[in-house]
């Protein structure tokens, strides 16, 4: 009897241990997988680099100052070439040090694409199962909401939010994140009408599962793998999106940013000083190609219709 009552006490907290076991071997086995890709290999070794400079960007270069986002400026240096002593990558127009921006443009970077993915996927993703899982008249309203949105192009919209708003990169994130949460939606609606159809549900409802319990437990589970992987996706995308507003003047001035150094360059072009729009521009390059790659790679693994190709 004392055998038993001990299986019995261990027996859940063992079966949820193998539960996390096999999903932690399933994870590492996917991730061994999409990693033996060239191409995906060299998309993570560049977000890498570029999260780790984010991270060490005080380390990197001078970021006491009371505002570290902002490009310090050395006015007795103004427009030097890369390789002047004290400024590796050379100055702009107005003596910002292009190094710092660099590096400072790698941490604004990673902000910025955190919240605005982690917010328009949590929106998009609880208004996307709203009408997929309820379905009816919810279902009619919250999808011509997305359409309204879809079909107005997303320059367009966000140069008007951001311009309504005024001119700050805080703003630019609340622009990009009212225009993000639509195709989040859409992807999880389609997948959640299509799963609700599977045979697993059916029987859930017959056991007497509450339909909250069967969203969480058999549905969003089997549902959220497309919406990873324009997750992924998306983090390459906002950045140069954020870049593309930035250089058009809705960031202030002065800001550490790639597009606000793309921006500041850009004039100096004609005239030979090529350093601050071309290692800014290559910056926003590399994050979008990072997480291209890889986000091409993590669709391949995890979407069973990709194999074989």
């Amino acid at each position: 009897m004392a055998d038993a009552a001990h299986v019995d006490h261990v027996s859940p907290l063992g079966g949820r241990w193998q539960s996390f076991t096999t999903k932690a071997r399933r994870i590492g086995d996917l991730s061994k997988t999409a990693l033996k890709s060239p191409t995906t290999l060299a998309g993570a070794v560049i977000i890498v680099i570029l999260i780790a400079m984010a991270i060490l960007a005080p380390l990197l270069v001078e970021g006491n100052r009371p505002d570290p986002y902002q490009l310090p400026r050395d006015w007795s240096a103004i427009n030097m070439p890369p390789g002047t002593p004290g400024h590796p990558l050379g100055t702009t127009s107005e003596g910002g040090d292009v190094l710092y921006g660099v590096v400072w443009g790698a941490r604004t970077s990673l902000r910025l694409a955190f919240i605005v993915v982690g917010i328009t996927l949590v929106v998009g993703t609880v208004i996307g199962s709203i009408a997929g899982f309820v379905g009816g008249k919810w279902d009619e309203v919250l999808m011509r909401v997305v359409d309204v949105f879809l079909a107005v192009p997303e320059l367009i919209l966000a140069l008007a939010i951001a311009a309504l708003l005024g001119p700050s990169f805080r703003n630019i994130i609340i622009a990009i994140s009212i225009l993000g949460w639509p195709r989040y939606a859409r992807i999880i609606r389609g997948q959640i009408i299509h799963t609700k159809e599977n045979e697993y549900v059916d029987a859930a409802h017959v056991i007497g599962d509450s339909k909250f319990r069967i969203y969480l437990k058999d549905i969003l589970p089997n549902t959220i793998t497309p919406v990873v992987v324009a997750a992924t996706l998306q983090m390459g995308a906002v950045v140069l999106f954020a870049a593309t507003l930035s250089f058009l003047g809705l960031a202030e001035a002065g800001i550490a940013e790639w597009g606000n150094l793309v921006g500041e360059g850009q004039a100096g072009i004609v005239s030979g000083r090529w350093w601050v729009a071309t290692f800014g521009g290559l910056m926003v390059f590399l994050w979008s190609l990072g997480f291209n790659l890889f986000g091409d790679g993590v669709r391949d693994v995890l979407d069973p219709r990709t194999e074989g190709r």
